[in-house]
């Protein structure tokens, strides 16, 4: 059982792929704090370094002078429990929309293009915006999902 907690942790740090363990080390344990089984924790591992890799990668094209800011909130005191997870960066943004399907025919092959796709898909609400403060952001929402009633195991 969780206790009932509620956290914000904000890092920021230089467009470096070395940074990506690190964040990997605060979102595991904030994952499990609120209660997420090791699945669930997975599936954010994943959706947390495609985010922290797009921001680095795409977002500030690498250069080590702009900075990534990842903003996390784990809250166990509500009746269904969540992390959530916001990754900017200081690019110049893109429109979510144009986002092409990976799916597509056309995009079968790419070499990338699945990262938000993937994301959209392990966590349980995204949201991709221009942030206020300038640069692209992305919001994750990952809930505990209850246990069943009947104490059975879910697939």
């Amino acid at each position: 059982m969780t206790a009932n907690r509620h956290h914000i942790i904000r890092l920021e740090f230089s467009s470096a792929f070395e940074m990506l363990d690190f964040v990997q080390v605060v979102s595991d344990h904030l994952a499990r704090s609120v209660g997420l089984d090791e699945d669930a924790l997975h599936w954010v591992s994943v959706a947390i370094r495609e985010s922290v890799i797009n921001a680095i990668k795409h977002g500030n094209k690498s250069d080590a002078s702009k900075h990534v800011f990842v903003e996390f909130e784990s809250d166990s005191r509500d009746t269904q429990p969540a992390l959530s997870i916001r990754v900017r960066d200081e690019g110049e943004g893109f429109d979510p929309e144009t986002v092409a399907n990976p799916l597509d025919p056309e995009n079968l092959l790419k070499s990338s293009g699945r990262g938000i796709f993937l994301i959209r898909n392990f966590m349980d609400d995204v949201r991709l915006q221009r942030a206020p403060e300038g640069g692209m952001e992305i919001r994750m929402i990952k809930r505990v999902q209850p246990a069943p009633a009947d104490g059975t195991l879910q697939a």
